[in-house]
This record gives structure tokens, C-alpha cells and sequence, in this order.
């Protein structure tokens, strides 16, 4: 039994455990989401639907509605109309427990009110499989999670010492730990240096490859193109588009819902689309 079960009194016990998904397989998805925050609608009649084995960018300018509806696909946040659905079934027939094996939600903020050294914050990754026959994959688990963000040289440091990309790192392992099949990452690089950027997005690709489903929200429209499968272009509360970047990052879409003129080119190297901001001299 891991330290985890031992710390919450639990004995193994049989649950019904998710199956590594096939490729292609709708792990969440919503249908004509509306989300009211306060009195402001701030999801208007959202669909999309997040696939296994992709990466999936949700790109748009502040405000646009890309983390409500991250929050709504994780089930933290309720809909006022619509459907939303994680594994084939309406999210909230889910319990708490059983949404925690499918799904790993990355928040923007990573904030613990107490000073845990690191390895245990990305040992909390583990809680859901506590008690189950996944449980004895907790040590490898958690090394495997540290050693891919770049955290284990301060494994034994407080979270609370540590600085914010430090820290963004952190959650991240922990996310990764969950080995949940679905990740759902509010700008996991929002707080990163440029090599760190690179780190947490080709993580993203090697864990869609690896069959998951990853949808990530990301201001960097470069990072979305060079690796995401798709991305849903969010304007004022809807989708305008959605797609693989190198159709949907057009010029005319682009500067219309950031209201700044750009130009898309190829990039030399690869040919994904660069989005370079008109300037005037």
C-alpha cells in the first residue's frame, strides 16, 4: 500500500479504472456551452470536442473565454446551458473521485497555503489512485513526473521558496503524476523562461503521442503553431474557428478577433505559421 493510502486509512479496493483510450476517442467534449460569471456571459454556444492522442490549443485574446471554458471542460465550473461531457458521460454524473482518474486539471495560480516540500506537491498527484491496483505506480510515477518538468534537484525545497516558473514547473509534475488520460493546462508557460516554454509544450506532444488528450490555453500563437494539432480560436465568447493552425491562423481571422493588424508567414525551418504584428514605423 503507498504512503498515500496509509496517510488516508484506505484499503485497496476495486474501482472502475480507465482504460488507456484509443486514438481518436473523444475524451471531452461541449455541446452549445453558455457560462454566466456574475452577470457577464462569458461563454455564448461553445462546441468542441477534445480527442486522444492530440494536442489541442485554445488561443484568443484576453477575456475571450479560453479559461471558462477549460474550467467548464474540467467540470469546475458550471454551464448555464449546454452539455458538457468527459469519457462519454455528462460531467456531472461523474463523482469527484471518478472525475479525478480522467481528467488532471493545471489551474493558472499554484498556491499552497502550507510550506510541503516538492516531491510531496507532486506526490498529491497520486490521491485518486489511492486504495486502487494503479497505487504501486506512485514511485515511479513521481520520479518519472519530476525528472520530465526539471524539478528533482529541489525535490526536498518548500514549494513556497521556490520562484513562479519553479513553482508553474512543480504543478505541472504533479498534473503529469495523475497519469489521468485527459490534461487540461490553463497557460502552463505563462510564468517559463524560453527553454522552458519549449520543455512544457514538447511535454505536451509526447504525452498526446503517448495517447492522451491535452488541451492547453496558450497567449504565444508561435508555441500553439509549431505544436499544437489544433487550435480553437476563441471571440467574444464563441469559437470563431477551429482547426489545424496552419488553417485556421490567417491573417484576416487573426488581426480581426486581436484587433491588430498582422502578417502570417511560413516559417523557413517547417512551414507553421509565424504571426508577426504589423508595426508602423
Amino acid at each position: 500500500m503507498s504512503l498515500m493510502a496509509k496517510l488516508l486509512g484506505t484499503a485497496r479496493t476495486v474501482r472502475d479504472l480507465p482504460a488507456a483510450p484509443a486514438p481518436g476517442t473523444v475524451l471531452a467534449e461541449a455541446e452549445r456551452l453558455r457560462v454566466r460569471l456574475g452577470e457577464r456571459t462569458v461563454l455564448d454556444g461553445a462546441d468542441l470536442t477534445v480527442r486522444a492522442g492530440q494536442v489541442l490549443a485554445l488561443v484568443g485574446p484576453n477575456g475571450a473565454g479560453k479559461s471558462t471554458l477549460l474550467a467548464a471542460l474540467a467540470a469546475d465550473t458550471p454551464a448555464a446551458e449546454g452539455t458538457v461531457r468527459v469519457a462519454g458521460r455528462p460531467a456531472g454524473e461523474w463523482s469527484a473521485a471518478e472525475l479525478a482518474l480522467r481528467r488532471a486539471v493545471l489551474p493558472q495560480a499554484a498556491t499552497l497555503s502550507f510550506p510541503f516540500p516538492v516531491e510531496d506537491v507532486v506526490r498529491m498527484g497520486r490521491a485518486p489512485w489511492a486504495g486502487t491496483e494503479r497505487e504501486d505506480e506512485d514511485e515511479e510515477a513521481v520520479r518519472a513526473a519530476m525528472a520530465a518538468t526539471e524539478v528533482t534537484e529541489f525535490a526536498g525545497r518548500p514549494f513556497s521558496a521556490l520562484s513562479g516558473g519553479e513553482r508553474a514547473r512543480v504543478a505541472l509534475a504533479r498534473v503529469l503524476a495523475q497519469r489521468a488520460p485527459l490534461l487540461l493546462l490553463d497557460e502552463p508557460t505563462a510564468a517559463l523562461d524560453l527553454r522552458h516554454q519549449e520543455l512544457v509544450l514538447r511535454i505536451c506532444r509526447e504525452r498526446a503521442a503517448a495517447g492522451d488528450a491535452v488541451v492547453v490555453v496558450l497567449h504565444d500563437l508561435q508555441l500553439a503553431a509549431a505544436y499544437a494539432d489544433r487550435a480553437a480560436v476563441l471571440h467574444g465568447g464563441r469559437i470563431a474557428a477551429e482547426g489545424p493552425p496552419a488553417e485556421v491562423f490567417t491573417a484576416g481571422l487573426i488581426g480581426e478577433v486581436y484587433r491588430q493588424p498582422v502578417e502570417v508567414l511560413p516559417h523557413p525551418a517547417g512551414g507553421t505559421p509565424l504571426v508577426v504584428p504589423v508595426r508602423q514605423r
